[in-house]
């Protein structure tokens, strides 16, 4: 295939970025967010990087498009489950039931390349976590670093699970809903 022909018939902008960030998923999930690399993305949707760099942006920007793609279940989860409720105990909720499902596959996947002694510094740095905190737990946004630290506090028991689900929630409970109260 031509590399000036490796988009054939649809909206090409949209069918370009699709298939650029499907291709990205699936690189992130199977070696991970520091060792994601635009050359091999290229490479894997056979293209060029200026193609990849015009259809889908640089690597922050197609990072948080690939965050979007994987949390898309989890935030339906969490949205269906803190509905109607409010401070503290949304808080703890959205965090729960976060990491049941980021424990999930293909999340599961991503998390265990991080025990695995992988870098965190790309994951928790993402503003587009740091605004679905915000949103998921009814932080504002005016308060970036509380919904920095729900990200940080989420990833820690992902990355260091307790164990059992009733004392990770009382945990949650009992350190990280005082300061929403």
């Amino acid at each position: 295939m031509a590399r000036d022909d490796w988009l054939i018939g649809g909206e090409r902008r949209t069918a370009a970025a699709d298939r650029i960030y499907a291709a990205a998923t699936d690189l992130v999930v199977r070696d991970g967010l520091e060792a994601f690399d635009i050359d091999a993305l290229a490479a894997r949707v056979h293209c060029s990087r200026a193609t990849i760099y015009r259809y889908a942006g640089g690597k922050a920007q197609i990072r948080d498009a690939v965050l979007l793609r994987l949390a898309a279940r989890i935030v339906d989860s969490v949205r269906r489950a803190v509905d109607g409720l409010t401070g503290p105990e949304r808080v703890v909720k959205a965090i729960t039931v976060a990491l049941e499902h980021i424990r999930s596959d293909p999340m599961r996947q991503m998390m265990a390349g991080l025990s695995a002694g992988r870098d965190l510094t790309e994951l928790p740095s993402s503003p587009v976590l740091g605004h679905l905190a915000a949103d998921l737990t009814g932080i504002t946004d005016d308060d970036p670093e509380a919904a920095q630290w729900i990200v940080r506090v989420v990833m820690s028991l992902a990355y260091w699970p307790i164990g059992n689900s009733d004392v990770e929630h009382q945990i949650v409970q009992r350190f990280v809903a005082p300061v929403f109260d």
